[in-house]
């Protein structure tokens, strides 16, 4: 069956994936912030599970937009990031706590106490890791995961390996992200090498995903990571086995999606 022009469907091993096709980059922004406002006007303190990166950045700037009109409320929401740098504090520019401070938390209603990313400067980051996946259970799961996706088709910063990685854990970056993630920095050479990331069972729990992309240069992983076979060296393929999926994608990210549906 043929799909309509702005949503796609097609089920991938008895499991649905939603596909919301965009205009351009905003376009994408406004669906993703839309599906992550509906979550939480349907359910007021829910759990957010939020990412970095330039992707949501469009995305937050629109919920900012919709919270100064009145539109959502954010005082009872809980969120989880999925990532943070090892030797980066919140207060180093090019954090992750620093980046959701900047982009969302400081500019809406949101008790900062109930904001939370990994301690990227914790003295045992493998306690950190435990400690992580703890406070995720404490707070009874992620109601809505928002994913961006690597080029290599890294979620979080779960990277190409062998296995799938289950919980929260520290991952070595691979040269690749390292590279995508200079521009940045100062220079490469300040890249921190080390993250410690939700692992691929933390964001598989969710109850839903988000995954948003935007590019052409995104259009390969998007059609390997939802119409290539599941595999770890494609870390987003897992998102095939998710029973509640949506893909958020620009025009340019979908051109070479291959799938008839």
């Amino acid at each position: 069956m043929h799909c309509r022009r702005s949503m796609k469907r097609y089920c991938r091993k008895e499991k649905m994936i939603r596909i919301y096709k965009a205009h351009n980059y905003d376009d994408l922004s406004r669906k993703a912030a839309n599906i992550i406002s509906a979550q939480v006007i349907m359910k007021p303190n829910c759990v957010l599970g939020l990412a970095t990166g330039t992707s949501p950045i469009g995305a937050y700037k629109q919920l900012v937009e919709w919270y100064k009109k009145g539109d959502i409320d954010f005082a009872e929401v809980r969120t989880v990031n999925l990532d943070e740098y090892i030797g980066l504090d919140g207060s180093h520019e090019q954090s992750y706590r620093y980046f959701m401070d900047h982009q969302l938390f400081d500019q809406v209603n949101i008790n900062k106490v109930n904001t939370n990313v990994p301690n990227g400067k914790a003295k045992d980051v493998e306690s950190e890791c435990k400690r992580y996946d703890a406070l995720i259970d404490s707070l009874g799961g992620v109601d809505l995961q928002l994913l961006g996706l690597g080029h290599n088709g890294h979620i979080g910063f779960n990277e190409p390996d062998s296995a799938f990685e289950k919980t929260t854990h520290v991952v070595a970056l691979t040269e690749s992200t390292i590279n995508a993630n200079a521009r940045l920095f100062a220079s490469k050479e300040e890249v921190p090498t080390r993250a410690i990331t939700m692992g691929i069972k933390s964001i598989m729990m969710a109850k839903k995903i988000l995954v948003i992309a935007s590019g052409a240069d995104k259009a390969d992983i998007v059609n390997q990571a939802f119409n290539g076979p599941v595999t770890p060296s494609v870390p987003a393929s897992i998102l095939q086995l998710h029973g509640d999926v949506t893909l958020v994608a620009d025009e340019d990210a979908l051109s070479k999606f291959c799938r008839t549906i």
